[in-house]
């Protein structure tokens, strides 16, 4: 009778498995993780809702006061219509760094992230050249509820949008020192996502004072 003999194969340690290449999505937040958000995603999107709430609060608190009697409206700087298309503007040049990158070409990335910022700053110039044209016409602050919310509501916004651009002039520099690639961008794409939000925020707040 034949004798089988069972063949055995030496064991050895498993191949290596290779972590997934995050490019520059953010797919996963640590290499080799599962979690959809990165640590940068998280606190982004974090200061965004805490951003949005205080407005939400603001905006609920102008829309209940608009009806009491003594309300008055104020007549809106002309400047705001310039500035609020200097701001749309500038998102347009943001995100179209951010895919520039995406397609590697770091040369116009730079070039439109540099565009991004500066219309970001002349958004804030003019603001306050917004803010001076009610000083000139005797609109202060305390002067109406209106007037009240207008400076409450726009220099805030303007100091988020502040820091936006101060985050974007960083982004800058690194992209200047080679350090942003199109598989490593994810400072370029959550300075994107925070810059496209605030720029939505200001179409809500303008039209909002607007249609007061």
């Amino acid at each position: 009778m034949p004798i089988l003999v069972e063949e055995r194969r030496p064991v050895g340690p498993p191949p290596p498995i290779k972590p997934a290449d995050r490019g520059g999505e953010g797919d996963f937040g640590e290499s080799g993780s599962a979690f959809p958000l990165s640590k940068g995603q998280i606190g982004v999107w974090i200061l965004l809702t805490a951003i949005i709430m205080l407005f939400a609060g603001l905006s609920s608190a102008y829309i209940v006061l608009r009806g009491v009697p003594s309300w008055q409206n104020i007549e809106l700087p002309s400047l705001l219509w310039p500035n609020t298309a200097v701001l749309l503007l500038s998102s347009v040049a943001v995100e179209l760094s951010r895919r520039a990158i995406r397609r590697n070409d770091i040369q116009s990335m730079k070039s439109w992230l540099a565009v991004g910022g500066a219309l970001g700053l002349t958004f804030l110039i003019g603001q306050l050249a917004a803010w001076r044209q009610l000083v000139n016409a005797g609109v202060y602050l305390p002067s109406t509820l209106q007037s009240s919310f207008f400076y409450i509501l726009s220099g805030l916004h303007g100091l988020h949008l502040l820091g936006g651009v101060v985050a974007l002039g960083i982004v800058l520099v690194m992209a200047l020192r080679n350090r942003l690639t199109s598989l490593r961008y994810e400072p370029l794409k959550l300075c994107a996502t925070y810059w496209h939000v605030l720029d939505g925020l200001w179409v809500y707040l303008f039209l909002l004072l607007l249609l007061s």
